[in-house]
């Protein structure tokens, strides 16, 4: 009763403390939004010197996403997700202190590095939860990005209307802190890890390739998208990508498995998310403008800054509630089908906001209608993710799928941009967001989720999955046949609590230092097959749907001899470590 009591408390709040540091992380990106145009004067500086001040946490963001996730499988994903809110606090109190733009920077890079923690928090929820409550909490957990967006908009602009702008850094402190505190106390530890070791010039190598294509990205606005200075760094994070990723495919523990990446079910699912995350950043660059333009424009709305994030913030509430809408559709037809519908939604939302943009309310439910698929777009990517990589491997892999969306926001904020300056009237010097601008944009926006459904479509579907997994099965069947009469290790059958055998159980070998050892799935009779790398002590850790999972300590002696040992799973409510 006491080891169940335990089990339970251990992973009772993981989905809303591990959702709620989503969200903390999410908020970084747009913190600074209701202050932006203000920013040169607050930091004593130029518009485009200012700007650094948000490029520096899209790019820290870019960049640590697929490291922390490989980080998290070789080393814990629960301590590098903590690793990543305090390098966030660390950044937020920096900026929090200083009015000097290059301190600024810096702290503004820390604060992005955090996240990495999304698809850690996935990882996380994988390794932990019960299938049946898996698919509603990835899904919370990838809507995060969005919920805090969007949540942060009216939050962030009621702060800086009200009280001193560096309020907004100390305010950001203090989430990462309790968000902190909320992981040390609910979530624990995952004892699935991978085998090898880090990649450091692997990391050298993508961070520089990542950093030489963004730039000029953000960037090309201001310098000229053809200056030679961004097509200089466009062609040197070519050069640099391609040696990368030769480097990568001969290394036996790279930082990417870009193999894995390959495989159409991760390829179309990494594109579709660029696609989606142009989208997704369309609306949040559109629709403030608009509220805030006066009315004497003859089409602005002309409201006060916390109102127009008020009538944004429905975008990433939608996104919240539609994880468990998710769930449910995701069971039935499964997350590729839950994905196009989702995309689909987001076209219907930018079709209809072609003609909804001449009163408040009209803004919400675009907002609305927009959150609702990009909340079950967001959803859909992680069970796709997960479902073509190995456990060992989803921090990697979630990391570099949240790549590519960050991919998409910073494409959607260059070209949205330049079609917004290109198509701007200009009054005394300044520059007014016509909307003829914002009706291409959204049009740009309904192009990319276009594109999307035709990668979505390239993706395997779920009967052709099962066919293949059926096969891999009879081989693995064979394969453990043979193993379990001619290996040395851990040999034995998983059972049910009323002894009946479990077919298609995992079984994971894990030694003393918390690492993965091995990894095997039972046969149609239960049976599964280990060998060990040497003598010591053991833990064997039993998963299945419809059960809680065991953790088993074992020993061997690491000699020729094989140790025959039955794991029995115990139900649904109870749990035997």
């Amino acid at each position: 009763m006491t080891q169940s009591t335990t089990h339970q408390r251990g992973t009772r709040g993981v989905v809303p403390v591990l959702a709620f540091a989503g969200i903390v992380v999410a908020v970084m990106q747009t913190l600074l939004v209701p202050v932006i145009k203000d920013l040169p004067t607050l930091l004593s500086t130029t518009p485009s010197n200012a700007t650094w001040v948000m490029t520096a946490t899209l790019l820290a963001g870019a960049v640590s996403t697929p490291i922390m996730g490989r980080l998290g499988d070789l080393y814990g994903k629960r301590r590098m997700l903590l690793t990543s809110l305090a390098v966030m606090v660390v950044g937020s109190l920096i900026c929090g202190f200083t009015d000097d733009l290059v301190v600024m920077i810096v702290g503004r890079a820390l604060q992005g590095f955090a996240m990495g923690a999304i698809p850690l928090g996935i990882g996380l929820m994988r390794d932990m939860l019960p299938r049946e409550k898996l698919g509603s909490a990835m899904a919370l957990m990838s809507s995060s990005i969005g919920v805090g967006g969007g949540l942060a908009l009216p939050l962030a602009a009621l702060t800086a209307q009200h009280a001193d702008w560096h309020t907004l850094f100390f305010g950001a402190a203090g989430l990462g802190v309790i968000s902190m505190l909320l992981t040390v106390l609910f979530v624990p530890e995952s004892t699935v890890k991978a085998q090898g070791t880090f990649d450091v010039a692997g990391a050298l190598g993508l961070s520089a390739g990542l950093v030489l294509f963004l730039l000029p990205i953000t960037k090309g606005s201001d310098w000229g998208w053809t200056s030679g200075m961004t097509l200089g760094l466009f062609a040197a994070a070519a050069v640099v990508l391609v040696l990368w990723g030769v480097m990568e495919l001969r290394l036996k523990a790279p930082l990417v498995d870009l193999r894995t990446t390959a495989r159409p079910a991760v390829l179309f699912t990494n594109l579709a998310s660029i696609m989606v995350g142009v989208a997704f950043y369309a609306i949040s660059l559109v629709l403030p403008q608009l509220l805030q333009l006066p009315t004497a424009t003859g089409y602005g709305l002309g409201q006060s800054m916390v109102v127009a994030g008020l009538c944004v913030a429905p975008l990433g509430l939608t996104m919240m509630f539609t994880a468990p809408v998710y769930a449910r559709l995701s069971a039935k037809y499964g997350p590729k089908v839950t994905l196009i519908l989702g995309m689909l939604i987001i076209a219907i939302g930018y079709g209809a906001g072609l003609g909804l943009m001449s009163a408040a309310w009209q803004t919400i439910i675009i907002a609305v209608v927009v959150g609702a698929g990009i909340g079950l777009a967001y959803s859909s990517l992680p069970a796709l993710i997960i479902g073509a990589v190995d456990p060992s491997e989803t921090g990697a892999a979630n990391g570099l799928n949240t790549l590519m969306r960050s991919i998409g926001t910073s494409v959607s904020s260059a070209v949205i941009g330049m079609v917004l300056a290109n198509t701007a009237d200009h009054v005394g010097g300044v520059a007014i967001p016509t909307m003829t601008g914002f009706r291409t944009s959204f049009l740009i926006a309904t192009g990319a989720v276009a594109l999307g459904l035709v990668f979505a479509l390239f993706l395997p579907s779920a009967r052709r999955s099962v066919r293949t997994q059926l096969r891999a099965s009879s081989e693995e069947d064979a394969n453990l046949r043979a193993a379990t009469e001619a290996l040395a290790g851990f040999h034995g059958r998983v059972l049910s609590p009323s002894g009946t055998p479990v077919a298609r159980a995992k079984v994971t070998l894990i030694d003393r230092r918390g690492r993965q050892a091995g990894s095997a799935l039972t046969d149609e009779v239960g049976r599964y097959a280990l060998p060990v790398p040497g003598d010591g002590s053991y833990v064997l850790a039993a998963t299945a749907a419809g059960h809680a999972p065991l953790a088993s300590a074992a020993a061997h002696r690491g000699d020729d001899s094989a140790v025959e040992m039955d794991l029995l799973l115990p139900g649904g409510s109870d749990v035997l470590a």
